[in-house]
């Protein structure tokens, strides 16, 4: 039987392989952190980290995905201690919080490849969609964030 590991839990797969990782996260493992969004990969709110890079969930089968480590917002920290996580408390960035799993997921994402990242760093790289307009708040959080993980 196939295996996903998933906030470095492994799970077995009880769904068809060519189940949206999605809908696997959502409906089967009650992982309700990782959004359903535009179902296109567009809006970014279904996106989850593997390997350290973002994934819109939605567009991608657990089978394309098996041999990989799967990290939601839920395994992201148990208690919002992540800086990433931190920062948006401190900024209060959420408004709907519709999009926010993904903004983070995307945030710490960037965050990882860029240290410090520019206004235009940030711009270019947070492509996720929030219909409350939460970007400016987004790019002051993530310069928090920048900061708090350099401390740590």
């Amino acid at each position: 039987m196939a295996e996903l590991t998933i906030n470095k839990i492994k799970h077995q797969v009880t769904v068809e392989l060519n189940t949206p990782l999605l809908w696997f996260l959502r409906d089967t493992l009650n992982l309700t952190g990782t959004k359903y969004g535009c179902g296109i990969q567009q809006c970014g709110a279904c996106t989850v980290l593997i390997k350290g890079r973002t994934v819109r969930s939605c567009g991608v089968t657990i089978e394309e995905v098996l041999d990989e480590e799967i990290t939601t917002i839920e395994g992201l920290s148990n208690n919002n201690s992540h800086p990433v996580q931190q920062a948006w408390i401190a900024e209060e960035v959420p408004q709907c919080g519709y999009c926010q799993s993904g903004q983070i997921l995307t945030a710490v994402s960037l965050l990882n490849r860029k240290p410090n990242p520019t206004d235009q760093d940030i711009d270019r790289g947070m492509l996720n969609l929030c219909r409350c307009g939460t970007y400016t708040r987004v790019r002051k959080a993530m310069h928090v964030a920048a900061e708090m993980m350099k401390e740590a």
